[in-house]
């Protein structure tokens, strides 16, 4: 699957895309009918089917002090996108000069002309160009105008609400992993190489991949059971993963750090991505190292249980 950039020449063979267009950071259910609109219409006309996203995030640049909010990294959308069925990623690199765009230039210069689409979808509620100067009925407009055909999809409802990324960071945040798979169709996964650590783990009975958490939207911190893959191999593992601070040791510091179990192997230096299932508690600071040994047994006991 190509992964593209709006700023270089696109290739003649997909010139003449249907274009699923908006952010889709989540890839969530209400994205999705976005994107399978746009495949399922391009394979009706014979055309090649792109999903556009744009990164970083618009609000990375206009509020670039807000608290991390990210739901999949490009390479996680750029995967969950080919499994959808599209012939290629677009990326609309989001800088100060996309930002200026008008919703006019966007459409004429470089929907049409840069990227020669055909049709494009997004959601009913898609705002697009400088100050968010451009709308569906905008883009419709400008799209009759240039030949571009367009389409809306509505929300999709789960729960008598429509579906958002809003909703998903809410039930992450309140440790509600299950809510979150339903928006999602899939769990909650960060992504990230495994770093040497201060070995704690390794010194009582429990080693850990320790993994950064970068820009990734922190879930409710606490205990979860959870499931990893490892990039390289696909090799898949389950275990119990403590995210947050690590109260009971100094100094704090923001981590993932998966234990997996039945396993001896070295996963220093790979990329390993671990999947949110279940929340099992929150952090708790304990007062030996014998009470958080007998607290990480009983997790790892329920964690195998709830994994099955």
């Amino acid at each position: 699957m190509r992964w593209l950039d709006h700023r270089a020449p696109m290739p003649e063979s997909l010139r003449g895309a249907i274009i699923a267009l908006g952010n889709f950071d989540g890839f969530h259910l209400g994205h999705q009918a976005v994107a399978n609109e746009a495949i399922g219409w391009a394979r009706e006309e014979g055309r090649p089917s792109i999903v556009a996203t744009f990164d970083p995030h618009p609000v990375r640049l206009f509020k670039p002090d807000a608290p991390p909010f990210r739901l999949t990294t490009l390479e996680q959308r750029h995967e969950l996108y080919l499994a959808a069925g599209a012939t290629a990623m677009l990326v609309f690199h989001f800088d100060r000069e996309l930002a200026s765009t008008t919703a006019q230039d966007f459409v004429n210069v470089l929907l049409h002309e840069r990227i020669g689409a055909a049709g494009v979808v997004t959601g009913e509620d898609f705002t697009f160009g400088k100050g968010r100067g451009g709308n569906r009925q905008v883009l419709a407009d400008l799209g009759r105008e240039a030949g571009i055909e367009t389409r809306a999809v509505p929300p999709v409802m789960e729960s008598g609400e429509p579906v958002s990324s809003s909703r998903v960071r809410t039930a992450l945040q309140a440790g509600n992993c299950l809510a979150a798979t339903r928006l999602l169709t899939r769990p909650f996964a960060i992504r990230g190489v495994v770093q040497h650590g201060d070995k704690r783990g390794r010194e009582i009975g429990y080693p850990t991949a320790n993994l950064p958490l970068e820009q990734y939207l922190r879930p409710r911190f606490g205990i979860y059971a959870v499931t990893g893959r490892v990039l390289s191999t696909g090799q898949e593992l389950k275990g119990a993963a403590n995210i947050g601070v690590r109260p009971t040791f100094d100094p704090p510091k923001e981590l993932l750090e998966p234990h997996f179990f039945d396993f001896s192997g070295d996963l220093y230096g790979q990329e390993i991505e671990v999947a949110f299932h279940h929340f099992l508690r929150p952090e708790a600071k304990f007062d030996s190292l014998d009470a958080l040994m007998a607290q990480m047994k009983a997790d790892c006991d329920r964690a195998r249980e709830l994994l099955g």
